[in-house]
């Protein structure tokens, strides 16, 4: 229970700032242009200024081999729900089945999972959960632009060269450096960093102000794509967790289930838009599970660290 109430606290924190998002968006305190404005500043700079800050560390061989523990898992939990959306979804219009799948397979990682990473587990979990954030990357222009597309894999360039990838490269260097970034640079980075979590939950209420959820309702199949993305997605990576747990850190388990157990990522109404797929769909998947995840996020990640205490 203890648990269950600090997470709570967390997620509620977070979706306080949505609320200062939403009010915004009814309220025509922000517009269209300028939330685009909001959007670039957090891919291009405040994202990648986190991300490199995660890795503004003394090397350590035992936190390397951590990254690549997480790096594995994130590729193999992937693996095993982009091989499952192909028997789960078969039916139905190709334009919905695309995005029940996309929807399925792909969390926000970035804007919910690094946020909630940094409140609960600081920026060592920040540095772990960058590996899913890597590993979502390499998936969704890979497989995600295929199935957008055609249905056929496809290698896109925006795999590797997207910011994302960039600040990565960058902090591993630092990281591997054998001397200490200057604190002129270290605190600016700090201070860019403090900046990702209230303006991507902002922007989130911002977008859920003007969501539409009817499409959802529609579609049985919708029902199973939630369900899957914030409840059985998770739980299999927990359950995959709970045998390897006494070789793992319980930071670097916490900091991959709770990407794992994220709502449907913003990139899949994307997607759907450039590839003329359902995006009336894709938008209320991505509503629909970012209100259900106040209550499946905590519930999940506060299992996760009952059974990791259960197992210690």
């Amino acid at each position: 229970m203890e648990n269950l109430l600090i997470v709570s606290g967390q997620v509620a924190i977070l979706f306080a700032l949505m609320a200062v998002g939403f009010a915004c968006q009814k309220a025509k305190f922000l517009t269209e242009c300028g939330i685009g404005d909001v959007v670039s500043l957090l891919i291009y700079v405040i994202n990648p200024c986190l991300i490199v800050n995660a890795f503004n560390r003394r090397f350590d061989p035992s936190m390397m081999k951590g990254l690549l523990i997480a790096l594995a898992l994130g590729v193999a939990t992937h693996l095993v729900l982009i091989l499952l959306v192909r028997f789960v979804f078969r039916g139905g219009a190709a334009s919905s089945r695309v995005v029940l799948k996309m929807s399925a397979v792909f969390s926000n990682a970035g804007f919910m999972g690094i946020p909630l990473e940094q409140a609960i587990l600081g920026s060592e979990g920040v540095f772990y959960g960058v590996a899913y954030v890597v590993v979502f990357n390499l998936f969704i222009w890979s497989w995600g632009v295929g199935l957008s597309a055609n249905g056929r894999i496809r290698l896109d360039r925006k795999m590797f060269l997207n910011p994302g990838m960039y600040a990565i490269l960058g902090g591993l260097a630092i990281f591997l450096l054998p001397f200490d970034v200057p604190q002129v640079a270290t605190h600016t980075l700090e201070s860019i960093a403090a900046m990702n979590t209230p303006l991507a939950m902002i922007l989130i209420g911002y977008y859920l102000g003007g969501a539409r959820f009817a499409a959802v309702f529609r579609l049985p199949a919708a029902y199973v794509a939630v369900a899957f993305r914030l409840i059985v997605a998770p739980l299999l990576l927990i359950g995959v967790l709970w045998f390897v747990r006494h070789d793992l850190s319980r930071t670097l388990m916490l900091a991959l289930v709770i990407p794992a157990s994220a709502p449907v990522a913003a990139m899949t109404s994307m997607f759907a838009a450039r590839y003329d797929r359902d995006v009336d769909l894709s938008a209320a998947l991505v509503s629909v599970t970012t209100l259900l995840s106040i209550v499946t996020m905590p519930v999940l990640i506060a299992l996760e660290m009952a059974l990791l205490d259960l197992g210690s």
